[in-house]
């Protein structure tokens, strides 16, 4: 009988507690929500099963620190620390996939849309001074400068440059901001449809835009190599993004390297997805979520988020008083960096209004434009902290 104790005060039923099944059912959530409803399945899975094995009270996953040989825990504190904490790989990597998979295209053929993605950076500053402003309220420490600039790349709703951001400023917070934007990203099809139809008319939500123009090979060469170039130069700290972001989508233009293009966009991507995901799920337990801290951190986040949108939105209407071809409105609504969520959810609106109406390839441009936009403020937040 007494062994019979000892082997159930050495097993996880015992040890949790009410806040670790909280954070099971959130787990089993994520996993629902990502295998029923769809919504950021690369992304949600992978948190929710870190989810659950952080929570199960198995072994500490929680502490930070090099994983050591006799850790039952080392294969998941190996992937925070070589991926995230030290080495800060994993974002990067996710960036090389990213610009393989990236059509500068629209962005080309139409440069103002890149004031679009001017509102990524208007979320983030916001959700930064919130995070400051937030001080004033509560305890002069509960965010430090770090910490609002990791909360502030939340309100860009950049996933991969959230992480990256805060494993440089504050590991700390590193898996409530990342968690925080993918939900964000997961969102947008239920938070800014009602922001779209709000500040905007039914006959501007049916504009038709004009084809754009056909784009050489030549510009799409041109136009990552120039970009990276002038962003590492003003930037250097957003070097490590800007520069994989940008290298991949040179192998994707170049044509003559498609056996890379096809690893950067698949078993690269993937291999860093599944590991950066389980990273981030894994520092999820219980004693990090149950505080006020992260309610806090979540509704600036969400604030700053419908606040870029509405900018965005705002934006593109001012630029149809200034620019004889209309822009249909919507677009600037994927100025955020919620890519591709923000462009489809504009597509998805502007067929609503008028069913001939076919906006992704237009508001791919403002939603690349606002990936752009969030790694330079990134950089900037880098740079000056």
């Amino acid at each position: 009988m007494s062994e019979l104790i000892e082997f159930l005060k050495a097993s996880g039923i015992v040890n949790i507690d009410w806040r670790n099944g909280v954070m099971l059912i959130v787990g089993v959530l994520f996993v629902y929500a990502a295998i029923r409803r769809g919504w950021e399945p690369y992304q949600l899975l992978p948190i929710g099963i870190g989810i659950l094995i952080a929570n199960m009270n198995l072994f500490d996953i929680v502490e930070v620190g090099l994983a050591s040989a006799d850790s039952r825990s080392g294969a998941f504190e190996f992937l925070y620390d070589y991926g995230l904490n030290l080495a800060n790989i994993l974002p990067p990597l996710i960036f090389l996939g990213l610009g393989a998979m990236t059509d500068f295209g629209p962005l080309i053929a139409n440069p103002k849309l890149l004031l679009l993605g001017v509102t990524a950076a208007v979320g983030a500053f916001i959700a930064f001074w919130g995070a400051l402003a937030v001080n004033f309220f509560t305890s002069p420490d509960t965010f430090s400068l770090n910490a609002a600039a990791s909360i502030g790349i939340i309100g860009a709703a950049d996933g991969p440059t959230t992480i990256f951001t805060t494993a440089r400023l504050a590991p700390e917070l590193l898996g409530i901001t990342a968690v925080i934007a993918y939900i964000l990203i997961a969102a947008a099809p239920l938070v800014q449809p009602p922001i779209m139809r709000l500040l905007t008319t039914r006959k501007e939500r049916a504009i038709v835009m004009t084809v754009p123009r056909e784009v050489s090979k030549t510009e799409k060469l041109l136009f990552p190599a120039l970009a990276m170039v002038l962003i590492v130069l003003f930037v250097p700290e957003a070097a490590a993004l800007v520069a994989m972001f940008m290298m991949g989508n040179l192998f994707r233009e170049s044509g003559v390297v498609p056996r890379i293009t096809q690893a950067a966009t698949n078993e690269v991507f993937n291999i860093a997805t599944i590991f950066l995901m389980l990273a981030i799920g894994t520092r999820l337990s219980a004693d990090l979520i149950f505080s006020w801290d992260t309610l806090i951190v979540f509704g600036i986040g969400l604030f700053a988020f419908v606040c870029a949108t509405v900018s965005g939105i705002v934006v593109a209407k001012g630029m149809n008083l200034v620019f004889k071809d209309k822009i249909n409105p919507l677009i600037g609504a994927a100025g955020v960096s919620a890519a591709p969520n923000a462009a489809r959810v504009a597509h998805h609106v502007g067929q609503q209004a008028n069913p001939n109406n076919f906006l992704l390839s237009h508001a791919m441009g403002p939603n690349v434009a606002g990936i752009i936009g969030s790694l330079v403020v990134a950089g900037v937040f880098l740079s000056r902290l």
